[in-house]
Formats: C-alpha cells, sequence, structure tokens
C-alpha cells in the first residue's frame, strides 16, 4: 500500500516531490500531545510548588473538617501562612453573606487562643514549626490584607455557600493566584463549628469532633462555660 501523498517543491532546485501526509499528520498529532501535556504539567507544579500558600479561617471551634482543609493546603506549599479571620472587633465587620460571623456568641475565642490551637494542631499533624505561620486576617477588609499576609502567595479557600463565593470573587477582584481545594453545597458541608458551639451551651459531648489537643486546651480554658455566658 502507498500512503497518501501530496507535493512539496525541493528548494534546491524547485523540483516538485511528494510528501507523505500521513507522517506530516502524525508529527502535527505529537505536537499537539506535547503542549498538552505540558500545560497539564506547568498547572501541576503551580500547585505543588508553590513557595507561599495563604489559607484563612475563624476557627470558632477549630475542629477536625477544619484540621483537614488545612493539611490540604499544606500540600500544595513549602509554607503555609494561616489566616485566622475577625482577630478582634476593630478587624470584623458585618457581612450580609454570612451574617452570624460578627456576633460575640460567634466568637469566643481570643485571636490568641486560636494562634495556640492552630500552632498545636499543625505540629502535633507533623508540620514543622518553620513551614507555617500563623497571622491575622481581616477577611472583609481587602485593603488591608497587605499589611498581614504575602500577596504574591497562592490563596486557597472552600466553597460550601455565597460567603466563600464572595471571598473568590473578593480574591480574583486583587489579582491574586487562587486555587479552590473543594466546591460542595451547604449540607455537604460536614461538621460545623455553630454545632459544635450549641453542643457546648446544651452540655452535650462534643469532643469527638475536635482533635485531641483542641479538646484539652478549650476544657483548659473553660469555653463551654463561657459559651454559656453569652446565653444569660
Amino acid at each position: 500500500m502507498h500512503g497518501i501523498f501530496m507535493k512539496r517543491r525541493n528548494r534546491n532546485n524547485g523540483d516538485l516531490k511528494p510528501c507523505n501526509t500521513t507522517s506530516v499528520f502524525s508529527a502535527v498529532s505529537e505536537v499537539r500531545d506535547i503542549k498538552k501535556m505540558n500545560s497539564i504539567l506547568e498547572k501541576k507544579q503551580l500547585f505543588q510548588r508553590a513557595e507561599t500558600g495563604i489559607i484563612h479561617g475563624r476557627f470558632q471551634i477549630l475542629h477536625n473538617d477544619h484540621v483537614k482543609y488545612l493539611l490540604a493546603g499544606k500540600q500544595f506549599c513549602r509554607h503555609l501562612v494561616v489566616g485566622i479571620t475577625n482577630p478582634d472587633p476593630m478587624l470584623t465587620k458585618k457581612e450580609h453573606a454570612d451574617s452570624q460571623r460578627d456576633n460575640p456568641s460567634s466568637n469566643p475565642l481570643t485571636y490568641y487562643e486560636r494562634y495556640i490551637l492552630v500552632n498545636e494542631v499543625l505540629q502535633a499533624e507533623g508540620i514543622k514549626s518553620n513551614e507555617f505561620s500563623v497571622v491575622p486576617f481581616p477577611i472583609n477588609m481587602p485593603e488591608l490584607y497587605k499589611y498581614y499576609v504575602p500577596m504574591d502567595g497562592l490563596f486557597f479557600l472552600t466553597i460550601y455557600d455565597d460567603w466563600g463565593k464572595k471571598k473568590l470573587n473578593i480574591f480574583k477582584s486583587l489579582g491574586l493566584n487562587t486555587h479552590v481545594l473543594w466546591e460542595v453545597p451547604p449540607e455537604k458541608k460536614g461538621i460545623s463549628a455553630a454545632e459544635i458551639r450549641r453542643l457546648m451551651v446544651d452540655g452535650k459531648p462534643w469532643e469527638h469532633v475536635v482533635h485531641p489537643r483542641v479538646s484539652n486546651l478549650l476544657k483548659k480554658w473553660d469555653i463551654p462555660c463561657r459559651l454559656k455566658s453569652y446565653c444569660q
């Protein structure tokens, strides 16, 4: 069998010589495959080799799904910056997409206490102290981000609701590099810090949904009693 031939001009004498188009198409296809593979590798390397990643949360209360979230972020960067939102009343604003996040009863732990919890848990999970930092992060004051976190890092987040979508839009409006770790509907969110706080107020078991280090510290600080005082 002869392949399909087309004419091509000989550069030396101008004669037309046959060209095997099967080889040409094969070469073009191979180039496309290589470009596609390079694109996939570049995207993979972007997340695997990020020097600095920024992740955030209120962590009121720091629970097992929070730990899963933090560790997922650490997989994609060499150094993880954990930003604690609502660090103090001055750096907290009313948020219509999450109307309860600024209530005192929704924020029983101080910034320092949450700082200690995050440090304890990450080190307990095998993350070295020089591989992460914990800083305040005024999430609903974008104009202040640059004073707390490196703006050239990779910003991680998860999306469960309108608040998560709004945060992603804020990050993108600032030109930040972002990576959504996962996006699921509210009914599949999993553990809720609000529910843990309710369990504490009602005197029901809550220890099973938090890390042992967290449980020990929350009892030491008598956080259930502090929460009950907000309800009086």
